[in-house]
């Protein structure tokens, strides 16, 4: 490009020192600058605003002439979202959040986002909105129309003051809250929601050359565009983040400890649920739990394991099932789309935790209630063969590796089998063993 020209030794050290720091440039050329580019997708959580502000702040470093941030989001917490506006708010680096690849959606936090950026920009066929607050009480049941109306009147009030900051359609972003109000990229464009419409990320950056931003003049056109992934830490705290990852612990918790606790001594379950445990506590510090859902699951929990004492011949376990699917359902909101679980993941889980409760539960408990039996009382009911004639005079048994003298009432025959039903010091009392109907004569 006439006039955009860098000595080669420049644009070399721009490229060692990106390779230095570990940061792949992914494109080159006739470099005029370096901008930065972090990718957001799925839920908006703390893992995410941990990650941009980082992002943030390696791309001040770096002196990049901005950060982009493409964005594809369903939503997220409004907590990190706060988070993440202020930081844009106050960023050293100027943002540009860009909603893509086509197809990509910034709804409900990725609104919040968007409108927050120094430059918002979409691909073609994205959309935009939504941002209508949906939440839960304590209780489980929605929240009486007064609170609604004051987390309704927050949250459109604070998108309303982020879009006046940023000179965006105010009327637009109270109606995407108030209204749920959602336009395609064209629409946002005429109704200046957003600044820039972008096919790729070397248009976007193209048609961002030249843009004042904060009193400065970005020089993007041809500019190095540097990478800034997610950690392996922000990358796992972003993946557990989701509902189906919290059923999936919560179901280890309850195999884990209460397979530990009726078979003492296996370790392995007890550790893996601890662990479990603590990633599942996190977790409801994270995502928006509803109490009344996880009440349900308690009481599930209970009636598996009273129907292992009571002889209530199944009952005590179709109500746990219930209670347990019923629990997992209001688990979270379902009205939003990222904390919805499917009745895929619902209905096995369910199943399973049932005959899991039945059998393997069961089996562990009546193995602990069952009447220790060392010495000489496991003795009693064992069969042994007579090595010769056995009757009230003695004879003799082999039995674990030892030979017994062994009496009985009624005569058994060398070679035919004999029932211990007693011991006396070192006498073992037996009597002919009948076969069993089973058996054959």
């Amino acid at each position: 490009m006439p006039g955009c020209r860098l000595p080669m030794g420049r644009l070399a050290l721009a490229f060692t020192l990106a390779a230095l720091g570990g940061l792949p440039v992914r494109s080159g050329g006739e470099a005029r600058g370096r901008v930065c580019v972090a990718r957001v997708q799925g839920t908006i959580g703390p893992a995410t605003a941990t990650y941009l502000a980082r992002a943030r702040e390696e791309a001040a470093g770096l002196g990049a002439q901005c950060l982009v941030i493409e964005l594809d989001t369903p939503g997220g917490l409004l907590e990190a979202t706060k988070e993440i506006v202020q930081g844009f708010l106050g960023s050293p680096v100027p943002t540009v959040v860009y909603v893509s690849p086509p197809g990509a959606w910034a709804g409900s936090a990725g609104c919040f986002i968007t409108l927050a950026a120094d430059v918002a920009a979409m691909a073609p066929t994205t959309s935009i909105g939504a941002a209508h607050p949906v939440r839960l009480g304590p209780s489980g049941d929605k929240q009486d129309d007064v609170m609604r109306q004051k987390l309704e009147n927050f949250t459109a009030s604070y998108l309303e003051a982020i879009a006046a900051k940023r000179h965006r359609n105010t009327a637009w972003a109270l109606a995407s809250v108030r209204e749920s109000a959602s336009v395609t990229a064209d629409r946002a464009l005429e109704l200046g929601v957003i600044d820039v419409i972008a096919r790729d990320l070397p248009d976007l950056l193209a048609q961002l050359d030249g843009r004042g931003v904060n009193g400065r003049t970005l020089k993007t056109a041809g500019a190095a565009t540097i990478d800034l992934p997610m950690t392996a830490r922000e990358k796992a705290l972003q993946v557990l983040a989701h509902p189906q990852v919290m059923l999936i612990l919560l179901l280890v918790v309850m195999y884990g400890v209460i397979g530990e606790l009726t078979s003492p001594g296996a370790i392995l379950p007890g550790v893996a649920g601890v662990i479990a445990l603590v990633l599942l506590l996190y977790l409801a510090s994270v995502l928006p739990v509803n109490l009344a859902g996880l009440a349900l699951v308690a009481v599930a929990v209970a009636l598996f394991v009273f129907d292992v004492f009571a002889p209530t011949h199944g009952v005590l376990t179709v109500g746990g099932m219930v209670a347990f699917f019923l629990g997992t359902l209001l688990l979270f909101d379902r009205s939003e789309p990222f904390l919805r679980l499917s009745l895929a993941w619902l209905l096995p889980a369910t199943v399973v935790t049932a005959l899991f409760f039945t059998f393997v539960v069961g089996a562990g408990i009546r193995a602990q209630r069952a009447p220790a039996k060392t010495g000489a009382e496991a003795m009693i009911g064992r069969t042994v063969t007579a090595l010769e004639r056995i009757d009230a005079g003695g004879g003799r048994v082999f039995l674990e590796g030892e030979y017994w003298t062994a009496e009985s009432p009624e005569p058994v025959e060398a070679g035919q089998d004999a029932e211990i039903v007693a011991r006396e010091g070192l006498t073992l009392k037996v009597k002919p063993r009948t076969p069993s109907r089973e058996e054959p004569p």
